[in-house]
């Protein structure tokens, strides 16, 4: 084998194994797909005979379909907008003010953010149990925002670095005051960082699946993450056409947010840079 050769096999190689990796990626989504349309979807991948769209009129026409995504969105929305709000006020100080223990503390915050929250559930629960919120959806909210609470702390953080002081200070000499400075000043310049915390937090509660079941009892409580149990029976059986159609359904905000996502985290990342310049 010449040396011409081994090279191009080592160029090919790496693209060969992605396109394999992909390939295992795409072929359950492909199945999601097309079940979701096929009139007697099976477990394994087929063409259908007869396309409908009764699957999605059952999933979408179900009340308890519609409760769980409604359930799903307040607690992912809600998880969103606090987070936000919370963690502004509380990266304002750490990015404004030179506090004596703030690097122990910001270096606090970056541990919390790689904790698992399966190591902490079972005090959780616990505590839960004390308060009186188990079974209690303002109580997961409460849970989802604690653990977001150090991701946006840590990212509001570094984005409101990136603005300049003295675009406050120029307000506060017009009278404004500290919160009407965050309000008018700093939080609009910090929009595309905002955007990027808040789609990822409401992504991360979308599709939590463990914090519910642990946290929730009631099957008129649970967020649409849980809702896919409805679509399996005791002995294995499950009602594919609908699970696929389902499965469609719940993916679409997290699409959605992908996109924005995108868009959002381009601007945010490179807004240090345009202030600068």
């Amino acid at each position: 084998m010449s040396a011409k050769q081994r090279k191009w096999i080592f160029q090919l190689l790496p693209y060969t194994i992605l396109t394999v990796i992909g390939i295992c990626f795409l072929l359950p989504l492909l199945w999601v797909l097309v079940a979701s349309v096929d009139a007697n979807a099976l477990q394994s991948l087929k063409t259908p005979t007869h396309l409908t769209g009764n699957n999605y009129i059952d999933v979408l026409t179900n009340k308890e379909n519609q409760r769980a995504f409604l359930i799903g969105l307040l607690m992912s929305g809600s998880q969103a907008v606090l987070v936000v709000i919370l963690g502004l006020l509380a990266a304002y100080p750490l990015s404004r003010y030179q506090l004596r223990y703030k690097k122990p503390f910001m270096l606090t915050i970056l541990f919390m953010t790689s904790l698992p929250i399966t190591a902490v559930m079972v005090p959780v629960y616990q505590l839960f149990l004390t308060l009186k919120l188990y079974n209690n959806i303002f109580g997961v909210i409460l849970f989802f925002v604690a653990s977001a609470m150090p991701y946006g702390i840590w990212m509001l953080k570094n984005f409101m670095d990136s603005v300049p002081s003295e675009l406050e200070e120029a307000a506060w000499i017009d009278g404004a005051s500290v919160f009407v400075g965050i309000r008018k000043v700093v939080a609009p310049l910090m929009i595309p960082g905002i955007c990027t915390v808040a789609i990822f937090t409401f992504s991360g509660s979308w599709g939590n699946f463990f914090v519910p079941y642990i946290l929730l009892q009631s099957p008129e409580n649970f967020p649409a993450s849980l809702k896919i149990y409805q679509f399996f029976g005791q002995y294995g059986m499950a009602d594919y056409g609908k699970l696929a159609a389902f499965s469609v359904m719940y993916a679409i905000p997290s699409v959605v947010l992908y996109i924005l996502s995108q868009r959002f985290m381009s601007k945010g990342f490179s807004m240090q840079g345009g202030m600068k310049g």
